[in-house]
């Protein structure tokens, strides 16, 4: 009988299961034979559009970040910068698919900081990941090897090295009990989705057994450990755990679909957070008191959409809601979230650079489509606009100015529209100490990039993750002081980003004063659980 095997790594989504093993394992590439340039050309043209075909597709069927993953994929394809030197080689006689695979290559490395000498920074690291996707999905197409989605009948736990976004999309497809990296960080962007889809994943296990089979083990990313060949102690064990995890899940579903009350009566708006419309496809509005965040990002992915386009995606986004306030971010690009032929190139610290509304006034005419297809969205209903990045009360006097011209525009041209509220994302630490000076007809506390910023602490940083800390004081007096301008000017305060939906956080929150929270959707049951237990006192 072999014996019980413990690899250690970090746990990046909890939760205890037992289920067969399943070893993803590389395999060698398929030999290609090259033809003539034109026939090379024709053949990458060819592939690079059912890679986008696959990547748009992949995008329909995802919710949560996953579109904004692969929306930055899909825009590599277009972009002219990237693909002029690989058909500069393919016409000088390379065969197509080593022309990609050497561009891509420069281009991972570029990301990575290796070209520069630096040690890279792991939002650059997580878009070198993005970038291995496309260049071995391109060179997959190219050389004629299979891409499948899973297809096994039972739950698994999945082994792998590492995998890349667009493969775990196709594995979620599957019965997944979890997965269980030898490589792999919590800031990646396959951790993101996981976390999105509450998967148990674990992550840098580093060096896998050779021999790993089907066999029974158990994943426990609580702790981060795998465990091989359980002894009967750890599988009952682990079966308890995960029994217990269950009966908390399903009390906590059965509050979801219920107004969020603390157990003192208080009344909490729970919103939720949408990355991509076909999210809502399979949730009940029922879950929540509408939206509080509506990312926009993907419907930039291969350039600036048509006024059309966008107002097609906002109305149904807000038909959805079915009465409930929608609240849609203008484009947030910058940061972690760089669009070609959009955002600047180069930047030494994008997060610091132009992003988020500091782009919408350098180019003005991005925000005005945005606002004509917005302010004929809300006739639909109650739909509120919201900045990103604000930092002066300037910026919001000139957002409105051009809202409201966009306005006039509209009603010269006889088109049916409403001038919605427009309010700001407090993320900037600046901003939230001196938020009653700004003209926001609403506050929503961006947490992610306001723990970010006050703490100085990259968000995507596992190095110094331990430093930015939600219950930090200065983070929690940066949300106070927002609450506080709030209540003297008389307007909504709500709280978004990943704090929002940590029931742990909670407390700090409510103690606060806060009463209007916009979650991750998988997130709602946890988080009203914990508020209808705010207050109670213990046993």
């Amino acid at each position: 009988m072999t014996e019980e095997r413990t690899l250690q790594g970090v746990g990046v989504t909890g939760g205890v299961v037992v289920a067969p093993l399943l070893a993803l394992r590389q395999t060698a590439a398929k030999v290609r034979r090259a033809g003539s340039p034109d026939e090379e050309r024709a053949a990458l043209t060819a592939a690079c559009a059912a890679a986008e075909a696959d990547l748009l597709a992949l995008m329909e069927a995802s919710d949560d970040d996953a579109a904004d993953i692969l929306a930055f994929q899909v825009a590599l394809l277009d972009d002219e910068e990237l693909l002029a030197p690989v058909l500069t080689a393919v016409a000088a006689g390379s065969p197509a698919d080593a022309a990609w695979a050497a561009a891509l290559d420069k281009e991972i490395a570029d990301y990575r900081g290796e070209a520069a000498g630096d040690d890279g920074d792991d939002v650059f690291s997580a878009r070198a990941s993005d970038l291995m996707d496309l260049r071995d999905r391109v060179l997959a197409l190219l050389r004629g090897e299979q891409q499948t989605a899973a297809d096994w009948d039972q739950p698994r736990i999945v082994v792998a090295q590492d995998v890349t976004p667009s493969s775990f999309l196709g594995l979620a497809q599957a019965p997944l009990a979890g997965l269980a990296l030898a490589a792999g960080s919590r800031s990646s962007h396959v951790s993101l989705l996981a976390r999105a889809r509450g998967l148990p994943l674990v992550v840098g296990l580093g060096a896998l057994p050779s021999d790993l089979g089907a066999e029974a083990a158990v994943l426990d990313a609580d702790s981060g450990r795998l465990i091989l060949s359980p002894s009967a102690e750890s599988l009952t064990a682990a079966d308890e755990q995960a029994r217990q995890q269950l009966a908390a899940a399903t009390a906590a579903q059965a509050l979801a679909s219920r107004p969020a009350v603390t157990a003192d009566g208080t009344k909490i708006a729970v919103l939720i957070n949408v990355d991509h419309p076909a999210l809502l496809a399979d949730l009940d509005v029922r879950l929540c008191d509408g939206i509080g965040l509506t990312r926009t990002e993907f419907l930039f992915a291969g350039g600036a959409p048509t006024e059309e386009v966008q107002l097609a995606h906002y109305r149904r986004i807000v038909q959805w809601a079915e009465g409930r306030p929608v609240t849609i971010r203008t484009l947030d690009a910058g940061g972690d979230k760089p669009i070609p032929g959009i955002t600047p190139e180069g930047e030494a610290n994008p997060f610091l650079g132009l992003r988020g509304i500091r782009i919408g006034l350098k180019e003005p005419a991005l925000l005005q489509v945005q606002f004509r297809a917005l302010l004929q969205a809300a006739t639909d209903g109650p739909l509120k606009v919201m900045l990103p990045m604000v930092t002066l009360p300037e910026e919001m006097t000139q957002a409105r100015a051009i809202m409201e011209a966009v306005a006039t525009d509209l009603k010269a041209e006889g088109r049916d529209f409403v001038l919605p509220p427009l309010g700001m994302m407090v993320e900037v630490p600046a901003a939230a100490l001196a938020a009653a000076e700004f003209d926001a007809d609403f506050y929503s506390i961006g947490t992610n990039d306001l723990i970010q910023y006050a703490t100085a602490c990259a968000r995507d940083n596992e190095a110094v993750a331990a430093l930015a800390r939600a219950d930090h004081p200065g983070v929690l007096s940066l949300i106070r002081a927002t609450l506080a301008a709030g209540r003297a000017r008389g307007v909504e305060v709500s709280l978004c980003g990943d704090m929002a939906s940590q029931p742990d956080d909670l407390p700090l929150l409510l103690d606060a004063g806060l009463r209007s929270l916009s979650v991750a959707p998988a997130a709602v049951a946890g988080v009203k659980a914990a508020i209808a237990g705010y207050g109670r006192s213990s046993p």
